[in-house]
């Protein structure tokens, strides 16, 4: 078992692809075959396994995402932090906390056009944790 914690600082709301790094981590723990978990310790970003290819996936993510939960709407009662943490709480239950991948010959076995990211989904800049257990032979 391999475990290893990354600390991600964001410049605020979007996405930061992790790929790299995770898979340097599945390289240093020198398991060959076996699984890759991935969990954030925040409630108010989130983990997604998603297209890498083509930037105006990840602008219609957020577009999407921006009219499910929008900042401000008057129906929140947690304001304290501002007009985003609240629907940045929604975004992160409805989107992914953890992610498991398979490894296979010392990487994530991701499909051609897979990249693992972080989605921050408040406005201000945040440091993120990311905690990265590995097992397997």
């Amino acid at each position: 078992m391999f475990r290893d914690e990354l600390i991600i600082s964001t410049a605020g709301r979007g996405t930061y692809d992790l790929s790299a790094k995770v898979n340097a981590l599945v390289l240093q723990s020198k398991i060959r075959i076996g699984m890759c978990h991935i969990f954030i310790r925040h409630t108010s970003a989130s983990l997604m396994l998603c297209e890498n290819a083509d930037p105006d996936v990840m602008r219609d993510l957020e577009a999407f995402m921006s009219r499910l939960a929008p900042d401000g709407d008057p129906i929140y009662a947690h304001i304290a932090e501002g007009p985003d943490d609240m629907p940045a709480h929604v975004r992160s239950i409805l989107t992914q906390s953890d992610l498991n991948l398979p490894v296979q010959d010392g990487a994530c076995m991701l499909g051609a056009w897979q990249g693992i990211y972080l989605w921050e989904h408040r406005h201000a800049p945040h440091e993120r944790h990311v905690v990265i257990s590995i097992v397997g032979d």
